[in-house]
């Protein structure tokens, strides 16, 4: 049974820019769109358990805030007013912080990560912390799909993106360290995006693999994707991996328009001959729709060994970040979990850096690659959601992108023969973001009826 927004919700249909619009020109107020998206969450939390932690006048004293400032001509925000969700694995100063976990049960950090200041800057409302998997890794968590609440709405960052389907908010942040931004807004009906490695910090937020850890957005259009991932990025002293450079901006990527009509490539994926027969048809039906625009490619040669090339990193690193919570709280962790930590701490150190190698390898291969294509259309996941009983599904769509730091996007294009949701994904070269956004769109206008 799927959650359909009553007519009389129609503030939480509105877009983050058009809300933000209208709230900078006086129209209307944050604390009456906030206010809606608290209705909407009494409404409908009860079925999909997006949240782990929302207090509603937390929420409306920085609504009335925003509004305060408007009213006395301050300075506002791109985002101002903008109700906004965040994964539980993001510290927030004084609000409970727990990483999906029993473990972590009453921590509160004392500070905001990096990327709520840079929210707070944008004038965004922080609407409150939405569920996570455990420690953002496997074991599920009990948020369900708005769509059917039957199936998994994905993981890890499952609430961020339930409540944005739900229309609980029209933003939220999550995080992927394979495929867990791309594959819950598959899932979801949503837009999915993961910027480039390094465009936004991970200064406050969980560490499970350094070397994988990366951030994302979710919303309901692109240009919300956009205006949402140009607030969040920006140098961060404390986090090494962020980029010293100008950023793209992704907005601007959103409404410009190609030169030339952009170059796609399909790369046949070992992994494609696990799609159902519908996801199939869908995505032979797009590439018909794009030509002559879209070549199909065989894998390079060392695709398919770069899937355990991700796992052998990210077990090794799990295992050296999480072992000290293993150690203290085994008993309230995940069989899942436990193995995995366990596992990676018995991977040799010379198999470890050769998987860093086999990494960077990928990395500057795809660098190169871009040179001749725009962007890779791909599947966003292996199908439909799966019941919430089977688990959250596979990543493996997402693996390699991930690895190589990609910048990937998932557009709610397709829909299973059940009628639910199924992404297509983009990929872009690195730090070519704005590119990918603009091959996107211009994808969305092609496939229009």
């Amino acid at each position: 049974m799927a959650i359909e927004p009553p007519p009389s919700e129609h503030l939480t249909r509105l877009s983050a820019v058009q809300s933000s619009e209208w709230i900078r020109s006086g129209q209307l107020k944050s604390e009456a769109l906030v206010q809606a998206c608290i209705e909407r969450i009494q409404a409908t939390e009860p079925d999909i358990g997006a949240w782990a932690w929302m207090e509603a006048e937390h929420a409306l004293k920085q609504a009335r805030e925003m509004d305060h400032r408007r009213w006395h001509g301050k300075p506002v925000g791109a985002l101002h007013g903008v109700p906004v969700g965040i994964k539980d694995i993001i510290d927030t100063k004084g609000i409970p912080t727990e990483w999906g976990s029993p473990a972590c049960a009453n921590r509160i950090p004392r500070k905001d990560a990096f990327l709520i200041d840079r929210l707070r800057d944008a004038g965004a409302v922080i609407m409150g912390k939405t569920v996570t998997t455990e420690l953002a890794f496997m074991h599920p968590s009990d948020t369900v799909n708005p769509h059917d609440l039957a199936r998994s709405p994905g993981g890890s960052s499952s609430g961020a993106a339930a409540s944005v389907a739900a229309f609980q908010v029209p933003l939220g942040i999550g995080s992927q360290t394979n495929g867990s931004v791309i594959r819950p807004a598959s899932f979801c009906g949503i837009f999915g995006f993961k910027p480039s490695r390094g465009l936004i910090s991970r200064t406050g937020v969980l560490r499970t693999s350094q070397s994988l850890d990366q951030l994302g957005v979710f919303a309901r259009s692109l240009e919300d994707i956009a205006i949402l991932a140009d607030a969040l990025t920006g140098r961060d002293s404390a986090d090494s991996s962020t980029l010293s450079c100008p950023k793209p901006q992704m907005l601007d990527g959103v409404k410009s328009e190609p030169p030339i009509e952009p170059s796609l490539v399909w790369i046949d994926a070992p992994y494609h001959k696990e799609l159902p027969d519908d996801v199939k048809q869908g995505l032979e039906d797009v590439r018909a729709l794009l030509a002559p625009r879209v070549e199909t490619i065989p894998a390079p040669s060392q695709f398919h060994q770069l899937l355990q090339t991700h796992k052998t990193i990210q077990d090794v690193e799990i295992g050296r970040n999480l072992k000290k919570l293993a150690e203290t709280h085994a008993e309230l962790l995940s069989e899942t979990l436990l193995e995995t930590i366990n596992n990676g701490q018995k991977i040799d150190r010379k198999s470890y850096q050769n998987a860093l190698q086999q990494k960077a390898a990928a990395e500057t291969y795809f660098r190169r690659f871009f040179n001749d294509f725009d962007a890779i259309i791909a599947p966003a996941s292996l199908g439909e959601a799966p019941p919430v009983d089977v688990g959250t599904g596979n990543p493996i769509c997402s693996t390699v992108w991930t690895l190589c730091g990609l910048p990937c996007l998932t557009m709610p294009i397709l829909n299973s023969e059940r009628g639910l949701p199924i992404g297509v994904q983009l990929i872009g070269g690195p730090e070519e973001d704005d590119r990918l956004l603009r091959s996107a769109n211009w994808i969305l206008r092609a496939l229009a009826p």
